[in-house]
Formats: C-alpha cells, structure tokens, sequence
C-alpha cells in the first residue's frame, strides 16, 4: 500500500529532494554529470511549481490570511521558470551556467523558506485555514506522477510559461527613446 502524504509533507520532500540536488551539482566536476543534474532539478522544479500552481495555490485563495504570499510565490517560480529555461538552452560550457544554478539555487532557498516558515509561512497559512491537506496531498501526488511521466516519454521539458513575467510583451513593444 502506498504511503499516504499530505500536502505540505509532499511539498516539503519536495523542497529537500532539490536541496540536494543542488549540492550534488555544486560538487559535481564533469560537464556530463553537470547535464544531467540541471536537467533533473529543473524537471523536479518545473513539476513541483505546476502542481502548487495548478492545485495548492488555488487551493489557499480566499481562505489564507496572507494572500499576498500566493501573488508572491507565483512571481517567484516565474523568476525561476527563466532561469531554468536558460539552463536547459545552454550547456555546462555557457558562460554563466554555473551562477545561474547558483543564482537558482538561492531564489528556491528563499521561496521555500518563505512557504516553510512555522507561523507564518504559506504551509502553516493552509494548515491554519483548515484546507484538507491529505485530499489535496492525493491531488498533488496523482498530478506529480502524472507529470513525471509526460515529461519522461516526451524526453524534453515543455518551455516554461509565467504568469506575472510581461518580458516577452516588452520585447515586442516599440524600443526606450532616450533624449
């Protein structure tokens, strides 16, 4: 019988799995093995976002306190989306490959402690809400799964999208016109 988790326990497993990752990539010396990690803590960020994003956030709107923590959070995965859009683009030999996993690494340092904080933090929010955490650890884990396994058979990641992000807008508008 499968273990039963609910949501914050998932999301957390979640936050330790990529932890280290992170620090298997900051000892990791080959540019394969380098590949290889960047490409699993992408895939582990990219999954770990869609489901907070599809399932827990909505899940908190209107019933956390905070609600600025959601908006927050939403910009912050966007802030990581481009970076691990530039990372799976690039390659170990890219200038400033390694300081865009480093700079990752610290934004996903500080979006998890901002979600994981004991009072305050969005996790106790949702706990406090009296949101039906092991449902929704069921939803996440059937979404995760699901995902995994897309992303697994079609052997690449989809192109991040963001919500809050306006970049690609911009580029598309007329350029800055300096006097």
């Amino acid at each position: 019988m499968a273990t039963k988790e609910n949501a914050v326990a998932l999301l957390k497993a979640d936050h330790r799995k990529v932890e280290e990752l992170f620090e298997s990539f900051k000892k990791a010396r080959s540019e394969d093995r380098k590949v290889v990690l960047v490409r699993e803590i992408c895939t582990e960020l990219m999954v770990h976002a869609t489901i907070e994003e599809e399932i827990f956030y909505p899940a908190c709107k209107g019933r956390i306190e905070d609600e600025d923590l959601l908006d927050e959070a939403y910009v912050e995965h966007d802030g990581a989306k481009v970076l691990i859009a530039e990372l799976l683009q690039g390659s170990p030999a890219d200038e400033f490959y390694d300081a865009k996993v480093k700079v990752l690494s610290e934004m996903i340092k500080h979006h998890v402690k901002e979600e994981e904080m004991r009072s305050e933090g969005l996790f106790a929010e949702a706990r406090d809400a009296g949101i039906n955490l092991d449902d929704l650890g069921d939803r996440l884990k059937a979404r995760k799964a699901q995902l995994l396994a897309r992303f697994k058979e079609a052997e690449a990641l989809p192109p991040p999208q963001t919500r809050s992000f306006t970049g690609h807008k911009l580029a598309q508008s007329q350029p800055l016109q300096v006097q």
